[in-house]
């Protein structure tokens, strides 16, 4: 989606805005830390605004907060905000539903790009995709730190989104359009969330093999 956006004229990107869980610093469901947020962020050469969100959040907190975060955006007069969805229309909605509220117009730039072709474009350099997290019952865990790839797209059960599009899988980009240099990770710990979510620690190392 920001090299989408970062390739048409018409648009000026300002800045990244992400949640995480404050009682541990990562982005619920990927696991993606803080650190490794703000360093994307520093390669793409963008401020970043992290919101921090509540263990159990619910949408009313949820809103409130984010809202909070965006606010300095608002006083500067930008009044646009980018999401990245394909095509759950539910969410959409939601979406369009939660920041009109807030006083934001939303726009969804990748919106309706087929799947399998916007995810054979990530396996192509200069992307780098790490999976973070798997749904344990739609794929094994062992995928957990692999690169995403050819051969992941290739043995991807026929159910599963090639974007992951409905929660069977999340991401971490290590390189692509736009990144200053590749962030170098590996595979850390991993941990089970709700007997189901399988998500993996993402350690920097000295460099990208």
């Amino acid at each position: 989606m920001l090299a989408r956006l970062r390739s048409d004229p018409s648009w000026q990107v300002e800045a990244l805005v992400t949640t995480v869980n404050e009682s541990n610093g990562r982005v619920a469901m990927h696991g993606t830390s803080d650190v490794l947020l703000r360093m994307q962020a520093e390669s793409l050469g963008l401020p970043l605004t992290v919101v921090g969100l509540p263990e159990h959040c619910d949408n009313r907190t949820y809103e409130a907060r984010l809202a909070k975060g965006l606010q300095p955006y608002h006083d500067r007069d930008i009044d646009t905000i980018a999401c990245g969805d394909l095509f759950l229309e539910d969410i959409r909605r939601w979406r369009e539903r939660s920041f009109g509220a807030m006083g934001w117009e939303t726009i969804f730039p990748i919106w309706h790009t087929p799947s399998d072709e916007l995810a054979r474009r990530l396996t192509r350099a200069p992307w780098r995709v790490v999976i973070t997290c798997i749904d344990r019952q739609l794929l094994p865990q062992d995928l957990l730190g692999k690169r995403f790839d050819a051969g992941f797209l290739k043995d991807l059960p026929e159910k599963v989104d090639p974007c992951g599009e409905n929660g069977e899988f999340h991401t971490y980009v290590c390189n692509g359009p736009g990144f200053q240099s590749g962030i170098p990770v590996a595979a850390g710990r991993e941990v089970v969330v709700h007997d189901r979510f399988a998500m993996v620690d993402l350690e920097l190392q000295a460099k990208i093999q």
